[in-house]
This record gives C-alpha cells, structure tokens and sequence, in this order.
C-alpha cells in the first residue's frame, strides 16, 4: 500500500480545505498553477542551497504546499462541478512538471551525480506514465506500487530537513544524495510492479 491508496480516506481533510479554498475565490485551475509556482520556487530554492543550506527549510514548506494544492484542487473541482477532462489533463501534466522541477533542484544542486539523477527522474515518471496508462487499456488508473506521488513528496519533505538539520555526508552522500538514490531504485520497481498488475489484469 502506498499514500496514494488513502486518496477516498483523505476526504474527510481535503473537502473541508477545499471549502475554504472555494470561499477565497479560486478554482481548481488556479490551484493546479499555484502547485506549479509552489514547485519551481522548491527548484530554486533546492538549487541555491548548494551554497546555503537554510534555503532547505523554505524548500521544505515549498514542497508540502505542492502537494497541498495538488491534493485539494482535485476536491474543490469535485465541490463546484468543474472536475472534467481537461482539469484532468492539465492537472496530470503539472504534477508531473512538477516532480521533474523538484527533484532536478536537488540534482542541479550536487547532492548526487547527475547520472544516478537521470534514473531517478526516469524512474519517477515512468512509474506515472504506467499508472496513467492503465486507463488507454480501459482500465482504471493504478496507484499501486512501493512508492506513489504522495509517498515521494512526504520522503522529499522529510529528507530535506534532515539534510538541513544534519547537512554531513553519511557514506559518502548527503541526506538527500541518498533520498534520490532511494527514489531511483524504488520508483523503478514502482513501475515494474505496476506494469505486472496490469499485465496481468489484461489477462483475465
């Protein structure tokens, strides 16, 4: 089971939000630009980092406001009647600018080499593009899987203030060094697990 499995429990906290949301005046659109501008400033600030690790606290909030704003348009769409294929669409495509914005702030920055980051970033959108995917072959979409989105984002939040707290190399990397090495791997047997469910869900 991965975060993205307690997407129906999580109701109970996002539709309040997204009341509040609402009454402000904004729309899902809106919410799904601000996810955006929430997850180029974490790339900024990820980068500039390299040179003053205080910016990881404020890299920190960036990421959690991402996902705040990804979790909740979703619920004010569904509040206003506005949840239709094109918020779909632009949604999916922002989260995963998004998870490329992110994690390339931390690879830019040095905590890895840029190899094991490339991986990394292939791995976390092909474990996205499978899970979409199920859908094209009628299925519905899969969230299944050792590491979804949301798990990625809580590891995220957490390594980086780890690595603001304690910014020392442990064997040899930094705390977010290991994070996206962790990511990596765990992305690519994401999207291998994912793959095999709907393989063989094709099959019945």
């Amino acid at each position: 089971m991965t975060l993205d499995d307690l997407r129906e429990a999580s109701r109970s906290i996002t539709e309040p939000v997204a009341e509040l949301v609402e009454r402000a005046g904004l729309t899902p659109n809106m919410l799904s630009a601000l996810s955006l501008c929430f997850s180029s400033l974490a790339f900024l600030l990820y980068y500039t980092s390299a040179s003053d690790q205080r910016m990881l606290f404020a890299a920190a909030i960036m990421v959690m406001l991402n996902g705040i704003a990804d979790a909740v348009d979703g619920a004010l769409a569904r509040k206003m009647g506005y949840a239709d294929r094109r918020g779909d669409l632009l949604d999916h495509v922002i989260d995963r600018y998004s998870d490329v914005l992110m994690l390339s702030g931390v690879i830019f920055a040095g905590y890895v080499r840029w190899e094991v980051g490339l991986l990394a970033v292939v791995g976390v959108l092909m474990t996205s593009y499978i899970g979409t995917q199920a859908q094209a072959v009628n299925l519905r979409r899969c969230y299944g899987g050792m590491l979804g989105r949301a798990d990625r984002l809580v590891f995220l939040v957490v390594a980086t203030l780890a690595n603001a707290i304690h910014p020392h190399r442990i064997g040899g990397l930094q705390i977010l060094g290991w994070m996206v090495l962790i990511t990596m791997v765990l992305s690519h047997i994401t999207a291998v697990q994912r793959f095999i469910y709907i393989w063989r869900s094709l099959g019945r």
